[in-house]
């Protein structure tokens, strides 16, 4: 875990990517550049798979993306690590973001399930930040 004491570890976790053509850019990603497959869910247009960039951080991409021209350099999220989504969600309100999805504890995917504790936050340029909290054994 990194060193920013303000949001408890800190340092980067992934970057969130919506794909119009998911199967493609699964494939793009894991095949192409190298990126290993380490937690997938959900079904249809809520599929959502978890790449490991190759030194523990990630690339997630979800599925249900539109063909609609996209601004150069179109991202979802992006998340930092943390040991504390509640102090670190507050950190940020203080700072003068806004909460858009309150700390809540989840499990990702079933290789294994994984569960997590995430929350996030509009900062002041409107750019979406999550807090990730791995809270279970197998760590992401």
């Amino acid at each position: 875990m990194g060193t920013n004491n303000k949001i408890g570890g800190g340092g980067f976790h992934h970057v969130a990517l919506r794909a119009n053509d998911f199967e493609a850019t699964v494939k793009f990603y894991t095949e192409g550049l190298g990126f290993e497959l380490r937690q997938a869910w959900g079904e249809g247009d809520k599929r959502i798979v978890l790449l490991d960039t190759g030194d523990g951080n990630y690339l997630e991409v979800f599925a249900g993306g539109s063909d609609e021209p996209k601004p150069e350099g179109y991202y979802f999220h992006v998340a930092f690590r943390t040991d504390d989504v509640d102090a670190a969600t507050q950190v940020a309100v203080e700072a003068g973001a806004v909460v858009t999805v309150a700390p809540k504890n989840a499990v990702l995917g079933n290789t294994p399930p994984t569960p997590v504790r995430i929350s996030f936050v509009k900062g002041l340029n409107g750019e979406i930040i999550e807090f990730f909290q791995s809270t279970g054994d197998h760590k992401l």
